[in-house]
């Protein structure tokens, strides 16, 4: 799969500036949701470029580190669990990539987004944009975009998160519900960092 195709698309449109734009961390227990916006330089050819989720978390560490070197431009902003209760988790998604695209030193032309939902009740990326299902494993900007979102959630789960809140060991499961995860929640109750949303079926099976 070549994965440029899209963005090829859009420059033969005249759209010189494009991104991709993905998040990370809709399904956790606890913690922010992180979304990322990249612009690429034309057709860089990045080895083992690929949907953060089918990379290991060192194949991804060493990637992160590359697009960040090489991008033209990129942002990774997030929406706290205190928000997303607030709003509800897709608009804190929605929320978090106009965010990461308003965060661009460029302003792009237009924004290659993952999936196929472009806004929430309160809040929709207004950018110019173009969904793309299964998009952060057929687009380059948008697979970039997706490793930086996902390390970024990663490195402050298992780095701040499990520094303020150590009896989670939130560094083991970096706040999803894993079976340590709801353990460590029967034991302690909920923290800060919960989405109190999310805790409905730990909740429901409290003795």
């Amino acid at each position: 799969m070549d994965l440029w195709t899209y963005e090829r698309e859009q420059w033969n449109q005249g759209f010189d500036a494009v991104c991709g734009v993905d998040e990370a961390g809709a399904g956790p227990l606890a913690g922010p949701v992180y979304a990322a916006a990249v612009i690429l330089p034309r057709e860089l050819d990045i080895p083992g470029l690929n949907d953060s989720k089918k990379l290991t978390e060192k194949k991804r560490e060493t990637l992160f580190d590359i697009i960040t070197a090489q991008a033209v431009s990129y942002s990774i902003q997030r929406v706290e669990a205190a928000e997303i209760d607030e709003i509800d988790i897709l608009n804190a998604r929605m929320k978090a990539m106009q965010l990461a695209i308003d965060g661009l030193s460029i302003k792009p032309d237009i924004a290659l987004i993952d999936g196929n939902r472009d806004h929430g009740s309160r809040f929709a990326v207004t950018a110019p944009h173009v969904t793309i299902v299964g998009g952060d494993g057929k687009s380059a900007s948008i697979a970039a975009a997706s490793i930086l979102a996902k390390v970024s959630r990663d490195r402050y789960a298992a780095g701040e998160l499990d520094t303020l809140y150590p009896q989670y060991q939130f560094a083991k499961h970096k706040g999803y519900g894993t079976k340590l995860h709801y353990q460590m929640l029967d034991q302690y109750g909920p923290c800060p960092a919960h989405r109190v949303t999310f805790l409905k079926k730990w909740e429901a099976r409290k003795p």
